[in-house]
């Protein structure tokens, strides 16, 4: 509605002068302000603000007549009255200037364009020169107490009881009448007038009085502080009166008079204002509402405002500013709904905390279009802060006589106020003086910070913006806006605006903007002023204005704007013709009549709106016309033709044009499409709404006639049908909202209509559906009012998302500013305003369900589930009725809980609603809250079969605090072994922390709700990332750093080996359920499950392995752990290929070669890490530049891959040839692909592969590849797993090693096909402490696997048969275990089981010295889940065996190994 923004400003008058102004009173248009001071009469004009005129009454005519009062100006601005304290009416003719017409001119540089205007068009930018011509005086003869200004008349009231009515011009003895106040026969309604209770009026005068116009009559405050209305039975004026009271009311003390609402608003000494209107059928005076603040809001002030000193309505009598004896501003709709209030927040107390004087006010008034407030504050709370100055000033010489000053404040509206066509749209649009504020609804916007903002508020001071946000900043997308869809989070992506400057050329010679209008997108604004008017388009971020001046300054706009399609729709005065016209204008072409389409009307248009293609016009001889549009292409420009379809009158219903607020054409009906099945029917421009005076009025087209089918008549003369007699349909109403969209899903929103009432709140009349088309109930009504309260003045309805748009003011404070003196900076608060929207969903659905229509609030509510805030709305329903009536003192007869709970559980979020709910309010209401809804336990249980642990983990907390300790116990450790089954690590963690306090008894601070993301398991086992030890040291010395994790979770450190006997026995609770879930994975072979659980929850999996070695941790089918291991890390079986397998390595020369290359390969094994695409990329020398862009750590292993391979063939002997760079990406990405895959389907499909093979290396002719070693080559690299799944494996292999779990060891090792594995574990297994049964298990699974091989997986009998050495030993060492060599289980540096010093989570790397500087690199660096270096284990020396068998092993070792890093 009406929003303060930034500071006041301050006038100071240029005369200096002893006396301060104390009443202000504006001129019809309120251009001009006559100010009063006690012998001074001045003059103001609004813009720019100044002083052109003043009159100072000399000392032998002060001595006459008294000092000056008040002050009346006539109504065409010719004159001005001003009373004296000595009963004189005194009379000045205001004359324009002669010669010198302007006091202020404005000055153009030379050459500007703005020189070469029209004549005339300079006055509209300059203060015009005024003089003052006193006329002759008259006499009351009494003192003056209030007077009024009527169209030709004066009425003035004196002390003496009597009104006087003078004529302005003849102002002798034949233009004045005098009526006693005893004379006027006062009662309680007109009825009883005829010899009914009268009112004694003996002593008794008038002390304020003004007329109203649209109820032709006076309402009066009397001495005694009764409150009356006074109204002439006859045509005249002041024949004949007649009088009503208002009963129970004695301490009036001030009234101001709303035309448009007919309403008088009457000032008490109690402090509030009440709201009277008249009674049509007895005229009697009824109390409409209370404008008073609440204890609620106000607790310290409310009561001690002193009594009221002035109201005053604003221009367009949508809003009051009223004013209290003890000062402050408060400013409410006109229908009681609060705005501002200054005696509040910070316009009350400075940021210390402190209490400010609040401003106190002598008189005040509104500017133009209620853009400004004018205000005089009283002498004391002016010379204070003077003096404060002064004090300041010290330095500087005193001046001569302080001058006055007036404070100017400004606002910004909305334009529904004046224009309400705005009503059919979604956004929000405000107007200030000189800018529009918009909602703008860019997804693209940054949302800034809330301090952003404040800096930069303290940058721009001295910008009058009160939104520091300026209009350029933007780049519309405007391909997400289409129009009708805009999404929520565009409308509600953040609090700013969309500021646009009014072009300024337009607004200096059309100040002030009287309309303006935005188009259904949200794109197109267009404003009116004095004359013509302009349009702006966010796409083009230009404004059009007219080429034409005079075209500009022959039209004025006087019923409004509206947009339709890309049109803009005026209803406007042209100067020429001298005739009122309907026109429209194209939005692309140049603003220029030779481009409008212009319709003349009869008479002149007040209102304007349109619906769909239809233009509503509604006319001051109150009827009503419809016209309908139809774009024309057949011109050479767009055009539109308009045809009048429909004329209604409806002088017999409406008393004056004036009352009318808006008109609206909606397709509402009463019934509600029940009977007609089309949907498309339901579109049509059913009705009329009209808001009379706040009485919104409903026009039904008649139905009861015979009905014609659309299809049987000719498009061209449809005959509309009539309309019925007018139905009231709401009182109180201030803005009302309907939409001309459909859609099926949402019928009950889209089909309703909305009105805001004020105090009262909203209100929607919402249809009412049968369910599945049955036939209605004959008593169900077709629709239902419902009113429902929000926190926020309603702006505008998206209809779809059940949400209000409006705007809040928002104040920032400067104390910063003060010195010993306090500037108005100081004493007020910056203003901003900011978007506010509120879901209302909640308020209709607990209404339906308080009237038992839970089928429609389910219905309702169904089809907003999809929504976003749903589960808030579900939330706030059972939040907002459990805390009225558990809070409630005396007994509910009928709750609504039960109800609510019943609803609620018609949804899948149910068990959540309810908990959050329940931990949003206090513990007090637990219990009503339960027995409405269910046993707690109860509902957890049901969250734990839904499998909905995190809610269930908040009934938890719940159950904690209405149960015993252990009940909640028994639930937590259900949840936490639930939770434990599901890797819902976070879950776990706060359980541990919920379990362990439960423990120690620190029941009073419940675990935080978890929340419901579960953190992004990355790469490897998330344990390795706070990894500090080596990974060969035993259990029993690990460190704390272990533990590291857990303390970023904000848990208690994990029960750690040392000094676990002295832990309570609630640790040791939680650790034999961490046990046992450890024992349930290892038996059913879930080592990737068991990995992931002891990274996460930091549990200590070597020494419970260890404990574990000769129970659970053995294996008892290693056919079926094997054939789950592939399963659980997607490792691929391996494949025998077509070829005899040894063929194509038999050739020595090109085998290293092969090794290097692959081992090349090996390194893009990263970008399964990263986001790489898999598409094929070319092969050949522009591969350069993809393997340079790897990423750094994939180049430090490609280099120690390289060492490593030039390792291993330096231990068989061979030589090393140069290796390329340019190596087969071609390939590597075929692997990423099929990776998971067989190696047949990779073979048979690359085609790609084979022919760009011999590409790879150009300038090594020497190696050419058969299609059988192909074959191997592909083999190879298709019977890997996912690198992520390697470097788990071999983190787990190590940890089996450390626990001494062997049998384990040699399944990973099978998996791997790693021969080195198999042989390090054979040594171990030789040892004389392995027992026997271990030795006798490892037998005998390794059998019961080379069976299964034998028959089902032939890819196998490769590798055992490369293995089959050291089964060979194994078998010899299980058949005699005592002679087995004590060096084949020291864990030596070849066999890889440490690594180097800090080492992170990488392979095994060796360590010895002749790895030539590649393999002693530390891998600590390197991301998680990237394994650093092959694992290529150096063998032993060759003295050991037979130098044949010695070659033999190491060119099959070279072959194989290569393939596992």
């Amino acid at each position: 509605m009406y929003f303060l923004t930034g500071w006041p400003r301050r006038l100071l008058c240029p005369l200096r002068s002893a006396e301060e102004p104390f009443h202000i009173q504006p001129s019809s248009q309120r251009f001009y302000f006559a100010l009063l001071s006690e012998t001074q009469l001045s003059i103001w004009f609004s813009r720019p603000s100044v002083l052109i005129a003043s009159y100072i009454e000399s000392a032998k005519a002060v001595a006459q007549f008294g000092f000056y009062q008040k002050a009346e100006w006539k109504p065409d601005d010719s004159m001005i009255a001003v009373a004296t304290a000595k009963g004189y009416i005194l009379l000045f003719s205001v004359l324009g200037g002669r010669d010198d017409k302007y006091l202020y001119e404005p000055i153009y540089p030379k050459g500007s364009p703005r020189v070469k205007v029209t004549p005339g068009y300079k006055e509209e930018q300059c203060a015009p020169a005024l003089s003052l011509e006193i006329k002759k005086p008259v006499d009351l003869e009494a003192p003056i107490t209030s007077f009024q200004s009527l169209q030709e008349e004066l009425l003035v009231c004196t002390a003496d009881g009597y009104l006087h009515v003078l004529h302005w011009d003849g102002l002798g003895g034949n233009g004045r009448k005098a009526i006693c106040l005893t004379a006027i026969p006062f009662s309680l309604d007109l009825q009883s007038a005829r010899g009914g209770p009268s009112l004694d009026l003996a002593g008794v005068h008038i002390c304020c009085v003004e007329y109203c116009e649209t109820l032709d009559g006076f309402a009066v405050v009397l001495s005694d502080g009764r409150l009356g209305f006074i109204t002439p039975l006859s045509s005249t004026i002041t024949a004949d009166l007649q009088g009503v009271w208002a009963a129970d009311v004695s301490d009036g003390t001030c009234v101001a008079v709303n035309n448009k609402y007919r309403l008088m608003a009457f000032g008490c000494a109690s402090g509030s204002v009440l709201v009277y209107m008249i009674d049509t059928a007895t005229g009697s005076m009824q109390l409409s509402h209370k404008l008073e603040l609440t204890p609620k809001h106000y607790p310290d002030i409310y009561n001690k405002t002193g009594p009221v000193k002035l109201i005053c309505w604003s221009p367009d009598y949508s809003a009051a500013m009223v004013t209290w004896e003890c000062g402050g501003l408060s400013l409410w709709s006109v229908f009681g709904a609060q705005l501002i209030c200054t005696l509040g927040e910070d316009f009350a107390y400075r940021s210390d905390g402190t209490k400010k004087d609040p401003l106190r006010i002598t008189s005040m008034s509104w500017g133009a279009e209620g853009y400004h407030l004018w205000v005089l504050p009283t002498k004391q709370s002016r010379r204070k802060t003077q003096e404060e100055q002064q004090e300041a000033e010290s330095s500087a010489p005193p001046p001569s006589s302080p001058r006055a000053g007036i404070l100017q404040f400004h606002f910004i509206k909305s334009a529904l106020t004046v224009n309400p066509c705005t009503s059919n749209q979604e956004q929000v649009l405000l107007h200030g003086e000189d800018r529009l504020y918009l909602t703008c609804g860019d997804t693209a916007q940054a949302h800034s910070s809330s301090d952003t903002q404040q800096q930069y508020k303290r940058l721009n001071l001295h910008d009058d913006s009160p939104l520091h946000h300026h209009h350029h900043h933007h780049h519309l997308h405007h391909h997400l806006n289409s129009p009708l869809s805009q999404g929520l989070s565009t409308l509600l992506g953040h609090k700013h605006w969309h500021v646009v400057q009014i072009h300024s050329t337009y607004l200096e010679s059309n100040w002030p903007i009287r309309f303006a209008a935005i188009d259904t997108a949200g794109q197109c604004m267009a404003v009116a002023g004095r004359r013509g008017f302009a349009h702006y388009s966010l796409y083009t971020r230009k404004w059009k204005l007219f080429g034409n001046i005079t075209q500009e300054q022959n039209m004025t706009v006087t019923g409004g704007l509206a947009w339709w399609k890309d049109f803009v729709v005026v209803a406007c005065y042209n100067f020429i013709d001298q005739q009122e016209q309907l026109r429209l204008y194209q939005r692309s072409s140049n603003l220029d009549n030779a481009f409008a389409s212009v319709i003349k009307l009869h008479s002149d248009t007040l209102l304007l709106n349109v619906f769909r293609d239809m233009v509503i016009l509604f006319r001051t001889d109150c009827s009503i016309c419809l016209y309908s549009i139809e774009r024309r292409t057949d011109g050479p420009n767009p055009s539109v033709s308009v045809e009048l379809l429909q004329e209604v009158s409806m002088s017999r219903y409406i008393p004056h044009p004036a009352l009318v607020v808006s008109v609206t054409l909606t397709s509402v009906r009463t019934e509600t499409g029940i009977t007609l099945k089309a949907p498309q029917q339901a579109c049509m421009a059913e009705s009329i709404m009209l808001n009379l005076a706040g009485q919104l009025i409903m026009l039904q087209r008649d139905r009861s006639g015979p009905q014609v089918r659309e299809k049987d008549t000719p498009t061209n003369n449809k005959k509309l049908l009539p309309f019925c007699a007018p139905v009231v349909l709401a009182q109180c109403v201030e803005n009302v909202w309907t939409t001309c969209r459909s859609d099926r899903k949402k019928r009950h929103l889209l089909e309703a209509l909305w009105l805001s009432c004020g105090e009262a709140g909203m209100k929607v009349w919402m249809p009412l559906f049968p369910r599945d088309h049955r036939k209605p109930h004959s008593f169900l009504s077709r629709r239902i009012m419902l009113p429902f309260h929000i926190n926020i003045y309603p702006l505008a309805v998206l209809f779809e998302d059940a949400l209000v748009l409006g705007a809040t003011n928002e104040t920032v404070l400067y104390d910063g500013l003060q010195g010993s003196s306090e500037p108005l900076e100081a004493l007020f608060p910056f203003c901003t305003v900011e978007r506010t929207s509120q879901i209302y969903l909640h308020h209709i659905l607990r209404q339906l369900l308080v009237r038992n229509l839970g089928e429609q609030a389910l219905m309702l509510a169904q089809s907003c589930a999809s929504l976003p805030y749903f589960p808030h709305v579900m939330e706030l329903m059972v939040h907002v009725v459990l805390e009225e009536e558990a809070t409630s003192r005396e007994p509910i007869p009928d709750p609504l809980l039960p109800t609510v709970a019943k609803f609620i559980t018609e949804f899948p979020l149910f068990l959540q609603t309810i908990v959050h709910c329940a931990r949003k309010t206090e513990y007090a209401l637990w219990n009503y809250l339960f027995a409405a809804v269910g046993n707690p336990k109860d509902l957890f249980e049901e969250c734990l079969m839904a499998q909905d642990l995190d809610t269930a983990a908040s009934y938890l907390i719940i159950l904690q605090n209405m149960e015993v300790p252990a009940v909640s116990r028994q639930h937590a450790t259900l949840l936490f072994n639930t939770a434990l089954e599901q890797g819902k690590w976070d879950l776990c963690r706060h359980m541990i922390r919920f379990l362990k306090a439960i423990g120690s008894g620190e029941t009073e601070t419940p675990p935080p709700t978890p929340s419901t993301q579960e953190p992004s398991s990355t790469g490897g086992f998330e344990f390795f990332r706070n990894r500090s030890i080596s990974l060969s040291q035993s259990a029993d010395s690990v460190s704390t750093g272990k533990f590291s994790l857990q303390k970023t979770f904000s848990m208690p450190a994990g029960p750690s080996s040392k000094g676990r006997d002295g832990e309570c026995a609630e640790n040791m609770y939680i650790d034999i359920m961490l046990w046992r879930h450890a024992r349930r994975l290892l038996e059913q072979v879930r080592l990737r499950d068991l990995g992931c659980f002891s990274a996460q929850l930091g549990f200590e999996l070597i020494g419970w392995l260890c404990r574990e070695r000769n129970r659970v941790a053995r294996v008892d089918d290693y056919v079926s752990a094997l054939k789950r291991l592939h399963k659980d890390f997607l490792w691929p079986f391996p494949v025998v290929p077509a070829a005899n397998l040894s063929s194509p390595l038999k050739n020595g020369r090109c085998r290293p070669m092969l090794t290097t290359r692959l081992l090349k390969s090996q390194s893009a094994d990263s970008l399964l890490n990263s986001d790489m695409d898999t598409a094929l990329l070319p092969a050949g020398p522009a591969d350069r530049t993809w393997m340079d862009g790897l990423s750094q750590s994939s180049k430090d292993m490609d280099a120690a891959a390289a060492a490593a391979a030039a390792t291993a063939s330096i231990a068989s002997g061979q030589h090393v040839p140069q290796t390329h760079d340019a190596f087969l990406s071609l390939l590597t990405n075929k692997v990423e692909e099929y990776s998971v895959g067989s190696a047949t389907d990779l073979t048979e499909s690359s085609s790609v592969v084979d022919g760009d093979w011999t590409m790879v290396d150009e300038n090594s002719s020497t190696l050419s590849l058969s299609q059988a070693e192909l074959e191997h080559i592909s083999m190879e690299l298709a019977n890997k797993g996912p690198h992520k799944s390697q470097v788990q494996l071999r983190y787990l292999l190590h940890v089996f090693t450390e626990a001494g779990c062997l049998e384990w060891c040699v399944i990973i090792g099978l998996i791997l096909r790693d021969a080195n594995v198999i042989k390090q574990t054979v040594g171990f297994l030789a040892n004389p402490e392995v027992p026997a049964e271990t030795l006798q298990s490892v037998r005998s699974g390794l059998l019961a696997v080379d069976a299964w091989t034998a028959t089902d997986c032939l890819g196998y009998k490769a590798f055992l048969g490369l293995i089959q050495p050291h089964l060979q030993q194994l078998m010899a060492s299980a058949a005699a275990p005592a002679q087995v060599q004590p060096e084949a289980f020291q864990p030596s540096a070849g066999q890889g089981a440490k690594l180097c010093p800090g080492e992170g989570p990488g392979g095994a790397t060796s360590t010895r010295q002749e790895d030539g500087g590649g393999g002693g690199r530390c891998a600590a660096a390197a991301p998680l889940g990237l394994l650093t270096l092959p694992s290529l284990e150096p063998k032993p020396p060759a003295e050991d065996r037979t130098p044949d068998q010695a070659e033999e092993r190491g060119e099959e070792e070279g072959a194989y190994d290569c393939t596992l890093s």
